[in-house]
Order: C-alpha cells, then structure tokens, then sequence
C-alpha cells in the first residue's frame, strides 16, 4: 500500500527566520555588547540572557523585543550553541522574530539587533560552509563540488538563494552585491551566487535535480523544498540581469515574492518558533494580566463544562431509576410466568442391568470355595455347622475323650 507523503508545515507570514555559523571564539560577548547598546539607544525595550539547554552551559540564548512602526512589538530569540568538533571555537547561531502582524520587508533586520552592522563581523556566515549572506559567493569550478553545493544550499540552509549567470565579466560596478540593495529585513536572508560566462551548461546541469533553470545573462531563485514533477521555475526566475551597476528592480522584485510565498519550514524550525512561543520570558505587567484572564476564562470554562456534564449524568441517572422502577412495577402486575414440566430422561433395562452384572461378578469372586467349607474343626460329617459364637467365631471344641468299655472290646 503507497504512503501519504507527510505534509511539513508552512512557515507564519509573521516569523522571521534565519540561521548561520560564527567562526572563532566570542559570539555571547559580540552579542551581549551589541544589545547593551540599542537598550541604552531605547531602540530595544528590553532583553535578557540566559542558559539555552539544562545540561549544557555551552548553550546560550537572549531574547529581546521591540517596537516596529511604534506600535507593532516584535518578540525575537536568539539560540548559539558549540558545533559538533569538540576542538573548533566555531558557534551555529539560530535567530527566529516573531510580530504582532504580517511581516513587512521594509523592517528592521532582526539579526542588526543582536549582530553588528560591521562588515568585518564574522557573524554573517550561511550553514552551508564557505557561502556569506552579504557578499558575492562564486561558484566552485569543480562540477562535482558546484553540483553538491548547490544540493546542500537547497536541502541544509534556511536562507534564500538566488544564482545570477554573468553573460560577460562583469567590471568593478557590476560586482555590487544585491544584498546592499535589497529590503532591510531581506539582506541577511539571501545568499547570491554568481556564476562565470563558461559555466552556464554546467549550472544548468548542477540544478536539473532542483528543477529549476537560470536563463543565460539572468537569474533564478533556488526553491526553498523538494523539487515537485512539473514545476514552474518562471516565477522566481530573470531572464536578463544587467551588471552594469543600476538597479536590478526585477530580480529585487522577484526575490521580495519569493520571500513572501508559502515555504514549508526547514529542519528544526519549528522547535525554535515552540520555544520563542511558549517559553518566553520577556513579558510585560500588561501581558501578565492578559495572559492571567485568559488562564482564568479557560478555568472557568473546564469548570461549566464540568459542572453541565454532572448534571447531564444526574439527570440520566434519576430517568434510568425511573425506568427501572416504572418496569418493576409493571413486571409485578403480570401473572407468574408458566414453568414447563421438565421432561423425563429415557429409562433403559439395559443401563440398569450393566451395572447389576457388575455387581454380580465381584460377589462371585469374593465368595469362598466349598473345600474351605469343610476344613477340619469348621462343621460336622453330616453338613451341620456348628453355632458362631460370640463375634461370628466358631468356638474351639475340646477333644473328646476315649471310652474305655469301647477301648476294652477292641483288645
């Protein structure tokens, strides 16, 4: 029987989400630094620092909220944890922001506010190794090494990329990178790749799998989950991407929609939007209260829940009582069922007389023979038998004496 395919979840048009390494030692320092900052410039109103996993001090995270056209609250969690190699400095950072209303690409980056804006911050590196968000990444020439980068950007990061197809070697305006021209909240979200004049037909080979194609001289947005049978890669993708150093509208537009639509979430996501959700600490006395009345109402609800489903088995309970009481005195007044005569077994002679044999045969057995009958001292010559004595028992009689007239007529 064929499975269902599992359907992921489809990331909230109100979460921010981006994810990313930091090479060398110093990250919680970086970050606690950057947040002192904006709280002393109010552009934060608060943030808090704590132990992001129980059994591992390695694990640190910092929450911090603010505002957004004055009246919207962004709640956004920062986690950073060691990398697997023991022996490496290096942090993975996860970063997920959360607002009150759609997200808009017009505000604020959400990684400005834990990370400095400094270009020489090492912060901005992608999953993927060796890619950054705000810079030019080129494609490895190696077709094997493109092919398997291109895989990993597709299946490991969280982040947009775009592979721009230079027609020609681009001059010194021509490499710009579209970070820097991007909407705020869109600049550490994307990487751009570029790819040289001679590797169109390798580039196109490397992305059959993703089934996508980037036009020769234009661009095309990597899809952000498994590729589907009979995709259209046509909207998310440039035909003509002019590097001469105006403003690429087109593909800015093309990546704003692609930020936009419906992506499932990647790989541990959704336990990071669970814990900014339900394990957030930075609230406030009006959200407390808030928070307090809406645990008050559920209360009060479970509890006239619980109250109508007794009365409801009350009620069931005195009809059945009724019930059963209205048959009892119904069954009373009818006359007393008629007992039917139990039916006589069969009487069979031959059953009886198997048994009467049986008996007949031990008795045979256990009777005594005729010699025992007659044994010496037991009866008389003529057949009589001598009275029993007390107990059953024959008494012993004593020898009869000689008579001596007789004894005479014999010498």
């Amino acid at each position: 029987m064929a499975k269902s395919p599992t359907v992921s979840a489809t990331a909230p048009d109100t979460v921010w989400l981006a994810r990313g390494r930091y090479p060398g030692p110093g990250a919680e320092e970086t970050v606690r630094r950057r947040l002192r900052e904006l709280r002393s410039s109010e552009a934060v109103q608060d943030h808090l620092e704590f132990d992001g996993s129980d059994d591992d001090a390695a694990h640190r995270s910092f929450e911090a909220r603010w505002l957004v056209d004055d009246d919207i609250v962004v709640r956004a969690r920062l986690n950073i944890e060691p990398v697997p190699d023991p022996g490496d400095d290096e942090r993975s950072w996860v970063l997920v922001a959360e607002a009150d209303r759609p997200w808009d690409p017009g505000w604020p980056s959400p990684a400005t506010v834990f990370w400095p804006e400094d270009a020489d911050a090492p912060w901005d590196h992608d999953l993927v190794p060796g890619l950054r968000f705000r810079g030019i990444n080129r494609l490895p020439a190696d077709d094997r090494a493109l092919r398997r980068l291109l895989k990993d950007c597709a299946r490991r990061s969280w982040s947009i990329h775009v592979v721009v197809h230079e027609a020609m070697t681009p001059d010194e305006r021509g490499l710009h990178p579209l970070a820097s021209l991007l909407p705020p909240a869109l600049r550490h979200r994307v990487v751009e790749h570029r790819a040289a004049p001679e590797q169109f037909q390798v580039v196109n080979w490397a992305l059959y799998d993703l089934g996508v194609r980037v036009p020769r001289g234009g661009a095309v947005v990597l899809p952000r989950g498994p590729a589907t049978a009979g995709a259209d890669d046509r909207n998310f993708s440039v035909r003509s991407v002019f590097l001469d150093g105006s403003l690429p509208m087109e593909l800015i537009e093309t990546v704003r929609r692609a930020a936009q639509s419906p992506a499932p979430l990647p790989d541990g996501a959704q336990e990071a939007l669970t814990r900014l959700r339900e394990q957030w600490h930075l609230t406030t006395l009006e959200e407390e209260l808030t928070l307090a009345r809406q645990q008050a109402a559920a209360y009060a609800e479970a509890l006239d829940a619980m109250t109508k489903s007794r009365d409801l088995y009350r009620e069931a309970a005195d009809l059945a009582h009724e019930a059963l009481a209205a048959y009892q005195e119904s069954f009373g007044s009818l006359p007393a069922p008629r007992q039917e005569p139990r039916k006589r077994e069969g009487f069979s002679l031959r059953s009886l007389a198997k048994p009467l044999d049986r008996v007949r045969e031990g008795a045979r057995l256990l009777r005594p023979s005729v010699a025992e009958d007659r044994a010496p001292g037991t009866g008389t010559s003529d057949g009589e038998s001598t009275s029993a004595g007390p107990g059953g028992e024959t008494p012993a009689l004593p020898p009869s004496s000689p008579d001596p007239s007789q004894a005479r007529d014999r010498r």
